[in-house]
């Protein structure tokens, strides 16, 4: 981005009909930083899910681990079926709220994301008619 950012155009004398070069180059930098953004931005998202996924795994195997403790008792098997199936219940319902979870943060992220993206596309579609009426005008 530093290189970009240091770029300039050439100067030349101004010509009728022809766009400001140097406004020109000036709108690309910022479409590129503003791609730049985005992509941090789903950088940031994409870490924010891998961290969050590795709590739930950990979260999960300190669960299971408990879990088995619990089933190491010497109980009857009518009761040992029933912690089975409520374990698997409870097991089941967490799984579907970690999934609901992640997937929140991955559309936050990405709706950041595009949200960036879409702000600049606004402001260069306003760039170029500026540009336009100046050398039309």
């Amino acid at each position: 981005m530093k290189m970009f950012s240091e770029f300039r155009m050439p100067t030349m004398p101004a010509m009728p009909g022809m766009p400001d070069m140097e406004a020109l180059a000036a709108a690309q930098r910022r479409n590129l930083e503003a791609l730049s953004a985005a992509n941090r931005v789903a950088l940031e998202g994409a870490q924010a899910v891998a961290r969050r996924h590795m709590e739930i795994l950990q979260q999960s195997v300190s669960e299971m681990t408990e879990a088995m403790r619990a089933f190491a008792g010497a109980e009857a098997p009518q009761d040992k079926a029933a912690k089975q199936a409520e374990m698997a219940k409870a097991t089941y319902e967490k799984a579907v709220a970690n999934l609901q979870e992640i997937a929140e943060l991955i559309q936050k992220s990405n709706s950041e994301a595009l949200g960036v993206l879409n702000k600049r596309f606004t402001e260069a579609m306003e760039e170029v008619k500026g540009l336009m009426a100046k050398a039309g005008g």
